[in-house]
């Protein structure tokens, strides 16, 4: 029997972060899919904007210089899409926030008291989740940022 902490493992990404706006080192999960060819599925939602989402598969190996598993590029996109959130005025909750995105089917990490990162699932209509953004950044209450938009979600704010 195999234990179901095996099936994950950590994952080092290195990678010019556009929200920081210099190279970025960030450590994430990932499910081994075929380890024995370097491939990996994300199972962590990214804070600085790589160009990954979570359940994207990709291609790892060990790096010498890094001394562990190091992402390489990505093989296979998953459709969902990351938005970087960064609460701009006082006073306000995250998690409030938070959760108004988690009724709308957005899961989410916070990193501190006013950045959190989400998920957009590729089942949701990203077109009413941005409207929902776009209110609160028009409101000043914050600023955000989608490093990682899929296909899907791209065309779905075409109009």
């Amino acid at each position: 029997m195999t234990d179901e902490n095996d099936k994950y493992t950590k994952v080092l990404f290195r990678y010019h972060s556009n929200v920081l706006d210099e190279v970025t080192v960030e450590t994430m999960w990932a499910i081994k899919i075929d380890e024995k060819n370097g491939i990996y599925k994300l199972d962590s939602i990214p804070f600085y904007g790589p160009l990954i989402a979570t359940d994207d598969e990709f291609y790892a190996e060990f790096d010498e210089s890094e001394q562990t598993l190091t992402y390489r590029e990505t093989t296979k996109h998953s459709g969902n899409s990351i938005v970087l959130v960064s609460i701009t005025k006082e006073g306000i909750n995250k998690e409030n926030i938070r959760d108004e995105f988690k009724s709308m089917g957005c899961t989410s990490e916070g990193l501190n008291e006013s950045y959190f990162s989400m998920e957009i699932p590729v089942s949701s209509d990203y077109s009413m989740i941005k409207k929902k953004l776009d209110e609160y950044e028009k409101q000043g209450i914050f600023e955000y940022t989608e490093p990682c938009l899929s296909e899907k979600h791209r065309n779905e704010i075409k109009n």
